[in-house]
């Protein structure tokens, strides 16, 4: 049951940063095109190691665990093995993810995309884990997402 309820606050998690990294501001229109700007060059052919279109939903499972990735403009969040963190795509030379956890953990704060062909994204984390996530539809969640509310939890 514990793991039911970790799963559902992630997914809560990923969907609240989506929504709050979609949001607008008082801001010029100018001003938020420039925010949305991608941090690394894309690759003209898709499907080499350059960043190409990241924004969006991706997920996929390494070693049996969902991995949940949303990117809106150069900003990223990340959920994977209970932890969330949140950072930035930047050009390290390479089309890099450099993310921060919420509770310390250093798994997945600096990774390297090897591959994006819009469909498909790999991302190879320096502590050595390797990610390969697929796109999720516009406007869809991730597919095996819990479905009910958690039992057992108190209400208000």
């Amino acid at each position: 049951m514990h793991k039911r309820v970790r799963t559902s606050v992630a997914a809560a998690a990923l969907v609240a940063a989506l929504a709050l990294t979609g949001c607008g501001s008082d801001e010029s229109d100018d001003a938020g095109k420039d925010a949305k700007a991608p941090a690394a060059p894309t690759d003209a052919g898709g499907g080499g190691a350059g960043s190409g279109n990241m924004e969006g939903a991706w997920s996929g499972k390494t070693d049996g665990k969902s991995v949940d990735l949303a990117v809106t403009g150069t900003k990223a969040v990340l959920i994977a093995d209970g932890h969330a963190c949140t950072g930035e795509v930047a050009d390290m030379g390479k089309p890099m993810l450099s993310l921060k956890c919420a509770d310390g953990n250093t798994d997945r704060t600096m990774g390297t995309i090897e591959s994006n062909d819009g469909k498909t994204l790999v991302i190879s984390w320096d502590a050595g884990a390797k990610d390969s996530l697929t796109k999720s539809a516009t406007g869809k969640l991730p597919e095996g997402l819990p479905t009910g509310m958690p039992t057992g939890i108190p209400t208000p």
